[in-house]
């Protein structure tokens, strides 16, 4: 059945997704519920839980912009058993030592900064056309190319059981927290999958300000939706470029104007209102990317 009413603006959910749960399903519901076309501003496995930011409308186009920003996740990895998948889900392989908690506070240290990470082969990685979960579950043998992802830091936040241990991880996009166990485990002469995953920030969408998905799955109406709306223009750290005269008129055109502002990226505003962000490069200024 569809709705009859539509949001009005647009922005971000910042929706607690629940584990079992695809991000796509997740997504659905919010462009069902909004009437407007929504996508995730980073995907969340099945398996993991936690913060998916849902950009609303013209938001959807400010993907890019949130591929760099810091994620915080709290794994769970459990040693002395492999995985297909890297995670719970795949085949289970048992067989490795089980580490303590000192060897494994002691092996964290060498993944911090810029490391060299190979994707899961059941992952979205497009090879050759295909999806490399596609090609994995048709038993295709084949490989993925490492690629650089960021470590900011990790620490052990408790021992869960006698296999089972809690960590921290502060990460760059497109880091693999499945790869992480294997490779952490791998530094130990073991072997480890990830059991269960919680991603409590994504820039700056954090899990204490987040919506619950029971809120959505009870069909709230457009009204009470608006109140979770986050604006887009308060999600984007820029600073404002200012516009004046014949400059401001040609830039809403489509047209690039000569400015002293440094190179950077800046928002943009239209009679008050909220427009779009806005690129200088080499003393160049021109609208990129249209919001309102």
């Amino acid at each position: 059945m569809k709705r009859q009413e539509k949001l009005l603006s647009t922005g971000f959910f910042n929706v607690d997704k629940p584990s079992g749960l695809t991000s796509s399903t997740v997504v659905n519901k919010c462009k069902w519920l909004s009437g407007v076309p929504c996508g995730h501003m980073g995907t969340l496995d099945p398996l993991a839980s936690g913060v998916l930011p849902v950009g609303v409308g013209n938001a959807t186009r400010l993907f890019d912009h949130f591929l760099e920003k810091e994620k915080v996740y709290l794994a769970h990895f459990t040693f002395g058993v492999s995985s297909d998948t890297l995670d719970s889900t795949g085949k289970l392989v048992y067989g490795g030592e089980i580490p303590t908690p000192q060897q494994i506070e002691n092996v964290l240290p060498a993944f911090f900064g810029d490391i060299m990470q190979v994707p899961p082969k059941y992952s979205a990685k497009n090879v050759n056309g295909r999806r490399g979960y596609e090609l994995a579950r048709a038993g295709v043998d084949f490989e993925l190319a490492a690629k650089k992802v960021h470590i900011f830091g990790m620490r052990l936040t408790e021992q869960i059981d006698e296999k089972t241990f809690g960590i921290e991880i502060r990460c760059g996009g497109g880091t693999y927290i499945r790869s992480l166990a294997r490779d952490i485990a791998t530094a130990l002469h073991t072997n480890a999958v990830m059991s269960a995953l919680r991603r409590t920030k994504s820039g700056i969408f954090e899990i204490g300000n987040s919506i619950p998905f029971s809120f959505l799955e009870n069909d709230p109406p457009v009204s009470e939706l608006e109140k979770y709306l986050i604006p887009t223009e308060s999600v984007l750290p820029f600073p404002v470029f200012q516009t004046q005269g014949k400059e401001e008129q040609m830039l809403f055109n489509g047209m690039t104007v000569f400015t002293d502002y440094v190179d950077g990226t800046y928002k943009i505003y239209k009679d008050d209102a909220f427009y779009g962000l806005l690129e200088v490069t080499k003393k160049r200024a021109k609208i990129k990317t249209k919001l309102c």
